[in-house]
């Protein structure tokens, strides 16, 4: 019997799982996929948003506010990549003005701290690969990147620390109250609680639906990308949109937390399992980024991904009890990972009013430290490779990523089964051949750590096999 399960390990999940872990609570965070942090959190702009854009008096406008302003000491604790680079809306004619002082007006009162308009010409100092077309913009210095995946899997990790147990590859297939307990079944068996949170993502309405009328519908969003190489991150000092229009924030051009240049996303209605990538999406997104900063070499695109967002039919944040002692967090679509924490908290305390107890723990792990080794300087290697000699051999070029990393993330609070899963937590073909030289001996450290055939590594999910089988072996060359 746990006393509160939480459905969805995604940045949502997490971080509920994290701010319950705190407390004397057996937690048990349900995850259809096969890792934490595949859907969205793993494929969306990695930006803390100030909080400008949603309407004042709204969830999404307090919680948004209220993450952001959480996400940066938080990052820190963590050990997680942040950095605080402010964001611009960029004004091209004197409707999209009106636009960026309407925006001005509502993120001041939304108590967005340092907004203010600038010109053309403080413009063109602050992003100098700007177009000339661009008149004056609004700047948010609170804005911020993040690692999103790092973010939720450290939020997840640390939970497991304090105590909550993570149940992958359990898609919860049908949920009812027995004697006042919810009784969550699925193929890999099943879990009791007093207490449930729906942090589904895009499955959220699914859930929902399982204890209670229908009360809302996902309408899914696609948002599709292109990484560029580090030799374009250059190109963008801040995180730079477009004046937002029905469909979203539009089209952005920012550097990640790792140097790269990112573009995107696009906004395309479609079936919530579809992570394809379209080239009349690419193509819309390519048109629309070099209206902000014409110089982009596209030719220098990486990778292509996609990401699909929980859009429900209501315009808010969907955060209310579908039944007794039955949270939904529903509809967390953009700015969800800016509000993460500031939801989790909210969701807490609103478990409290139903009755749940808040006892602290004594001993609160509520940080972490993640070792990445090209960060080091020389003496602080020689001493860990002379110690730890699996630190001394540079798997990943592209990265600079050692099979002491590698190992590291394998012994994790939550073991990654897949090359996706040891580059969401170590940095492997994250860089510009994208795992085409060190995939191999990614493949073959996990299988001989794991103990398992070649056969049995994954991609990523659950039957993204990358070997089928062995085709012919060949003999050693004999020498002498």
């Amino acid at each position: 019997m746990y006393d509160v399960a939480v459905i969805g390990a995604g940045i949502v999940g997490a971080a509920c799982a994290y701010e319950l872990s705190k407390y004397n609570l057996r937690v048990a965070v349900l995850e259809k996929k096969n890792d934490v942090c595949c859907g969205t959190t793993k494929a969306n702009s990695a930006i803390i948003h100030a909080g400008y854009d949603p309407l004042p008096g709204t969830l999404m406008a307090r919680l948004n506010v209220a993450g952001s302003k959480m996400a940066g000491e938080l990052c820190k604790k963590l050990d997680v990549p942040y950095q605080q680079i402010g964001s611009l809306v960029v004004a091209f004619s004197e409707d999209d003005k009106k636009e960026v002082e309407e925006l001005y007006r509502r993120g001041t009162e939304n108590g967005v701290e340092g907004l203010r308009i600038v010109d053309a010409e403080e413009l063109r100092k602050m992003e100098p690969y700007i177009s000339d077309q661009a008149i004056c913009a609004l700047y948010a210095p609170t804005a911020a990147i993040v690692n999103p995946w790092e973010y939720g899997i450290a939020l997840a990790e640390t939970a497991v620390r304090n105590g909550a147990e993570v149940k992958l590859e359990f898609e919860v297939t049908s949920i009812e109250k027995k004697d006042g307990v919810w009784h969550i079944e699925s193929p890999k068996g099943s879990v009791d609680a007093n207490y449930v949170i729906n942090a589904a993502g895009v499955d959220c309405d699914t859930i929902h639906n399982m204890v209670a009328q229908p009360a809302y519908k996902v309408l899914p969003s696609a948002g599709e990308y292109y990484l560029l190489d580090l030799s374009e991150g250059k190109r963008a000092n801040h995180v730079i949109f477009q004046c937002p229009d029905k469909d979203g924030k539009g089209v952005l051009v920012t550097h990640t937390c790792h140097g790269n240049l990112l573009v995107g996303p696009n906004a395309d209605p479609r079936d919530k399992d579809d992570t394809s990538t379209k080239s009349r999406c690419l193509d819309f997104i390519r048109q629309k980024a070099v209206k902000s900063v014409p110089s982009i070499a596209f030719r220098e695109n990486i990778r292509n991904f996609t990401g699909v967002r929980a859009v429900t039919d209501r315009d808010d944040f969907i955060i209310e009890f579908a039944a007794e002692h039955f949270l939904d967090l529903a509809g967390i679509k953009s700015p969800g990972l800016s509000a993460a924490p500031a939801i989790a908290l909210e969701a807490v305390n609103m478990l409290a009013d139903q009755g749940l107890a808040l006892n602290k723990k004594e001993n609160i792990v509520d940080s972490r430290k993640h070792l990445r080794f090209k960060k080091l300087s020389n003496e602080e290697k020689n001493r860990i490779i002379a110690q730890y000699p699996a630190y001394g051999r540079v798997i990943c070029r592209c990265e600079t990523i050692t099979e002491g990393e590698i190992l590291d993330a394998l012994r994790s609070p939550i073991p990654p089964v897949s090359l996706d899963g040891i580059k969401r937590r170590a940095g492997t073909g994250m860089g510009r051949c994208q795992s085409g030289f060190c995939g191999p001996k990614v493949l073959e450290i996990i299988a001989k750590f794991r103990n398992v055939p070649y056969e049995d590594v994954l991609q990523d999910d659950t039957g993204s096999y990358i070997l089928t089988g062995e085709t012919r072996r060949f003999p050693l060359m004999k020498t002498g």
